[in-house]
């Protein structure tokens, strides 16, 4: 989990509020010695009912105007009058800090403001206003008309994908609201979380990485001889080599762009190479494989959520992150596509990737790579059984929908719906985000194939057929992320949380950020 700025951070002692804690209310605080699991990560207590979901509460308080949103009731510590001023600063601070780590750990701005406004309300610091804008997190709050209003706010400098740190957020966030908490226990918990360290050893991600770019291959060529393993180990050997070469560049703090094109060197490397040899070996499998572990697909899926939602600022951030990342696989790739083509290399139709030439060796490949992809988003161990699974419906959805003569992106769009879908029900099940179960899930439907062909198409002089490449790969990861978010809607819909009334009829938009 990346580095945060520490300012407003509180001290350990008796609370924000000046309080001892009694001995009740800080139960479950310490972490378990040798155990490296967060004191938020088992499954919430008796006290929380899992059937009441704060973000399906908290989501239609989101789309109503601040100006008609219900008062907050009870929850949290009950009191004959309102919050004294040291209390809801220390409510404020407590909903900016789950805002500013959820958003680190690559939730989407609707789901972080969800749980910034879950916490504030049960703790009866409303009413308040959270904002979420790509990189910062702020929340606004005025106990009374004549009041002066408190507003705060935090700066997330590197968001990266860290779905542990998120799933143990989540849980956190849902043991507040069941009332479980005082607010400096929550506060005590929340800098556990700060402290967790990686499921996964270095060693275990520059494997998970070969082993993504590995399995691309048999995703997308469909064999199973000794020239397609042959190509499989060079594809790991790459894929390892650029991880590596990666770390190092970003030893010397470049900026990502950089590091994105030094890892998609070596891929290129190996492609060209194994181009020239007697054994018709499949150097663009390779290539296309070392795109699919470098292809920004959780920050893809986001970007299109927030748009959908209405966050057009934060979207739109987001899909320029994803441009100047692709651009640096682009720079990566396209500098020795240029040096191979220019000098015989052979890359284009040797191994034009096929859909269904294997389909057992193609969904065992599906799941692997959504297994590698998982370990990369550093998802919980206990999650990775649901993840293939929601990766093989997934693909096995695309395989029959494609075999059948259906359009490969509609195709994708739909198992996106499936995989969305069921991805709600799993973290309904489990109390916990929906983002560790589907993210990975979609690793096998990314466009890595699309894309290269592409790029290939602009250095052979093609840029007509190039164009194309780019957009059908484009839609394709329109249709995923559409996919992912018509599925959360439609759980929100039909599976309507309990425990609280719908608000009242809503006049009017809110105004997004």
């Amino acid at each position: 989990m990346p580095e945060h700025e520490e300012r407003g951070a509180r001290a350990e002692t008796d609370g924000p509020a000046g309080r001892r804690v009694p001995p009740q209310e800080r139960r479950g605080e310490a972490e378990e010695p040798g155990s490296g699991r967060l004191p938020g990560s088992a499954a919430p207590g008796p006290d929380v009912d899992p059937a009441v979901r704060w973000p399906d509460l908290m989501l239609p308080l989101l789309r109503t105007p601040t100006t008609a949103r219900p008062l907050a009731g009870g929850g949290g510590r009950r009191r004959d009058g309102e919050p004294s001023p040291a209390e809801v600063a220390a409510v404020v601070d407590l909903a900016l800090l789950v805002g500013e780590l959820m958003l680190a750990c690559g939730e989407a701005a609707e789901g972080v403001e969800a749980a910034m406004l879950a916490v504030a309300r049960t703790y009866r610091a409303g009413p308040c206003d959270p904002q979420v804008t790509f990189t910062r997190v702020a929340i606004s709050y005025q106990q009374g008309p004549g009041e002066p209003p408190v507003t705060a706010e935090r700066t997330v400098h590197h968001p990266a994908g860290d779905y542990a740190g998120l799933a143990a957020l989540f849980r956190l966030v849902t043991q507040i609201t069941g009332g479980g908490l005082a607010v400096d226990a929550a506060h005590r918990r929340l800098r556990a979380v700060r402290r967790y360290s990686r499921h996964y050893p270095g060693w275990a991600l520059a494997l998970s990485s070969g082993l993504l770019a590995g399995v691309a291959t048999l995703l997308i060529g469909g064999r199973s001889d000794a020239r397609a393993w042959l190509v499989f180990v060079s594809a790991v050997v790459a894929a390892m080599a650029g991880h590596q070469l990666a770390a190092l560049v970003g030893r010397h703090d470049l900026p990502e762009f950089y590091r994105i094109a030094a890892a998609a060197t070596p891929a290129a490397v190996v492609g060209i190479l194994l181009s020239f040899n007697q054994l018709q070996l499949r150097g663009s499998v390779v290539i296309t494989g070392g795109l699919y572990a470098l292809l920004p697909g959780w920050p893809m899926v986001a970007a299109v959520q927030d748009g959908l939602a209405g966050f057009y600022l934060t979207a739109a951030a987001r899909l320029l992150e994803v441009l100047y990342l692709l651009a640096g696989v682009v720079v990566g790739v396209m500098s020795v596509l240029y040096v191979g083509v220019n000098n015989g290399a052979d890359l284009a139709t040797q191994s034009v990737p096929t859909s269904l030439s294997n389909p057992p060796l193609q969904l065992a490949a599906a799941m692997l790579l959504a297994l590698a992809f998982a370990v990369l988003l550093n998802t919980e161990p206990a999650t990775l059984p649901a993840v293939l699974v929601n990766s093989m419906a997934g693909w096995t959805t695309y395989a029959v929908l494609v075999g059948a003569g259906g359009e490969p992106i509609m195709a994708t769009g739909l198992a996106a719906v499936l995989v969305g879908l069921s991805g709600q029900l799993m973290a309904r099940y489990r109390g916990s985000s929906a983002l560790p179960f589907v993210t990975a899930a979609l690793g096998p439907l990314l466009p890595g194939s699309l894309l290269y062909f592409g790029l290939l198409a602009f250095v052979r002089g093609e840029p007509e057929t190039g164009l194309s490449g780019l957009g059908r790969a484009t839609a394709t990861a329109m249709a995923l992320a559409i996919g992912v978010n018509l599925g959360r809607e439609a759980a929100r819909l039909f599976l309507p949380a309990t425990g609280a009334p719908p608000p009242g009829r809503r006049r009017g938009g809110r105004h997004r950020r």
